[in-house]
């Protein structure tokens, strides 16, 4: 896997000129990942979540803290972090998840699934978070709902069992899906 979290069967991989079986730990250093559920902490508040995270990153002081208050302004979370995070909103939750994800500046996110379970209106912010975030960021957006990655992706791939079997832009995508290569 390219979160190096589970480990691949076979195969090769590289994320940032780093193997994923050899330097895994580079890798993890490179990239944020938001999975589908991510792991939350319910019972503490948010800032307090995003300081153990970035200590869990090796980070600290003012770099830490400079770093927090960009990452709470490009995720939209000013008005939640004193909050306890079981207190939030789904689309808040994510939210926070997207948030430990960026705060060590990855050179790559990971995100599993991001809009699932969320109501119509928190659907269409995380899209535009994650559009203004791809701006800036390589991002990698796993789903299974083609016009989730139709409305926030430039490029898609698509895999089954382990094979790219399409890639191309949304349009070149629906054209073929049409019959229309």
């Amino acid at each position: 896997s390219l979160t190096c979290f589970i480990p691949a069967d076979s195969g090769t991989a590289t994320v940032a000129g780093y193997d994923v079986f050899r330097d895994s730990l580079e890798v993890r250093k490179r990239i944020g990942y938001l999975p589908e559920n991510a792991p939350l902490y319910y019972e503490m508040p948010v800032v307090d979540f995003l300081r153990f995270v970035g200590g869990m990153r090796g980070m600290k002081g003012n770099k830490l803290e400079s770093r927090l208050r960009e990452t709470i302004g490009i995720t939209g979370l000013s008005q939640a972090v004193g909050k306890n995070i079981g207190e939030l909103s789904k689309g808040f939750r994510q939210r926070v998840g997207l948030a430990q994800a960026l705060l060590h500046d990855p050179d790559i996110l990971i995100l599993d699934e991001p809009t699932i379970g969320l109501d119509p209106t928190q659907i269409i912010e995380i899209r535009e978070l994650v559009k203004n975030i791809g701006r800036e960021k390589t991002i990698s957006l796993s789903s299974h709902i083609l016009p989730e990655v139709s409305a926030t992706c430039d490029r898609i791939i698509i895999i089954s069992r382990g094979e790219i079997v399409g890639s191309g832009t949304p349009g070149e995508m629906a054209a073929k899906a049409r019959g229309g290569e």
